[in-house]
């Protein structure tokens, strides 16, 4: 990989290799991003998909000269994305996964004694609060793709904003998409010391959006073209594939690159699995990527391959993680969205149209490498009504399990801690009540 010179000298000692690809936005902002790091305590570092951020940071980090005084931490929302990157990082500074760098998940620690960086998700981090209240272990955290709000997220923010005055030598870094990095800014800002924000733009390539709404798919065998027939969501997915495949409907005749398919859930991507496979595609390789295949399953799609692979993935491809190869997305809007029923109080996954924000996340996953097509499997009209972002978990969750959560973290109630979107009193009272009735909170 090339090496990318800079006014900015690496403090960083051996074993480390950093060198930074100047084709990746990032590296253009590597004086800025590590002065920043240098003297600021917070930073907001906004970049689209492409952009470099995940896989960059560490390093910058490491540059800055963090990771002296403890670990750089980094967390992601979904396992394979912590693993993923860690084998990332772990190549590019010629180390190795379990030694200078480490990744820890539910289930399986590869951290060792010498382990300077630490990739994790959200929620063992949250969980380190519990033995280690201060997170004297990190001397740098990265709290990655904020912008999905997810619990555990909004829990960290409110816990690092309470923090960060007790740990002056702490140094934070917030990124998001393109999504209202303001909002981080005023969150974590005190008056006379702003939180910067970097912008960096993703390397993205163009993509062309189409739209095949199930629900009047002209059959191309009828005579009437006016006449249309209904498609199921698997057959929808087939129809899409064979479109990308035909001569002058893709990129032309043998352009036949792999295609990433968004569902909502693991029945969706068996039904969708079986359908293509019946439909016999030449030279195509089907595989599933959802959140509770084997690792070694999943780490499959990394994997080098001959034949044109249909990836079919639930929202765990959405962000953070670059599969490999992708020309094509078919994206069929959908995806299972937790939702609290104060009435019934019961917690549902209901399947959900998703947000304009995610459908431009999802879309992007095709312009990493080279221009993309992406086929929405639901009409424009559709797409303009929707909502332009996911409402953050902490609004539309059951907060019984939050206060009890809280509780054993020793966080406080929810009324009095930081959230960046602070839930109504009536739930707050709602999981109160919930909880005596249960007989799991005295008065």
């Amino acid at each position: 990989m090339p090496a990318q010179t800079g006014a900015a000298a690496p403090a960083a000692p051996a074993p480390f290799k950093l060198e930074y690809d100047p084709a990746l936005p990032i590296a253009a902002h590597r004086s800025e991003v590590i002065e920043a790091i240098r003297r600021h305590p917070v930073i907001v570092l906004c970049g689209a998909t492409g952009s470099g951020k995940s896989t960059q940071l560490p390093k910058l980090c490491l540059e800055a000269g963090r990771g002296m005084g403890g670990m750089i931490g980094h967390t992601q929302p979904r396992r394979i994305a912590a693993r993923a990157l860690a084998s990332r990082l772990a190549e590019e500074t010629g180390t190795t996964v379990g030694g200078a760098i480490g990744y820890k998940v539910r289930f399986n620690d590869r951290t060792g004694p010498g382990c300077r960086v630490k990739l994790m998700t959200d929620g063992i981090l949250l969980k380190e609060l519990e033995s280690d209240r201060q997170l004297r272990r990190y001397d740098t955290l990265i709290i990655d793709e904020a912008h999905e709000r997810s619990l555990n997220i909004d829990l960290l923010l409110g816990v690092l904003k309470q923090l960060l005055p007790r740990r002056p030598d702490l140094r934070l870094i917030v990124t998001s998409a393109t999504i209202d990095p303001g909002k981080f800014a005023a969150f974590f800002g005190a008056p006379g010391q702003p939180v910067p924000v970097i912008e960096v733009s993703g390397r993205s390539y163009p993509v062309e959006v189409r739209y095949r709404p199930l629900g009047s798919s002209a059959d191309e065998s009828l005579e009437d073209k006016e006449d249309t027939v209904e498609l199921s969501l698997p057959e929808g997915i087939v129809k899409a594939v064979r479109e990308l495949d035909a001569p002058g409907r893709g990129f032309g005749q043998g352009s036949r690159g792999d295609v990433l398919v968004f569902l909502p859930g693991e029945k969706h991507i068996r039904e969708a699995a079986d359908e293509l496979e019946r439909a016999r595609l030449p030279g195509t390789e089907v595989l599933p990527l959802f959140a509770r295949l084997s690792t070694s399953d999943q780490e499959r799609i990394f994997q080098r391959h001959s034949q044109r692979r249909v990836v079919l993935a639930t929202n765990v491809a959405e962000t953070s993680l670059t599969v490999p190869g992708i020309r094509f997305v078919v994206d069929s809007g959908l995806a299972r969205i937790s939702r609290y029923s104060v009435r019934g109080k019961v917690q549902r996954l209901p399947i959900e149209p998703i947000s304009k924000a995610s459908a431009d996340q999802r879309k992007g996953r095709c312009g990493r490498e080279a221009e993309g097509i992406c086929i929405r499997l639901y009409s424009e009209e559709d797409f303009a009504q929707r909502e332009e972002f996911t409402p953050p978990e902490v609004l539309r969750t059951n907060l019984a399990s939050v206060i009890l959560r809280m509780a054993t973290l020793g966080l406080g109630d929810p009324e009095s801690f930081p959230f960046l979107d602070p839930p109504d009193t009536r739930l707050v009272n709602d999981g109160i009540r919930l909880l005596q009735e249960l007989k799991a909170m005295d008065e």
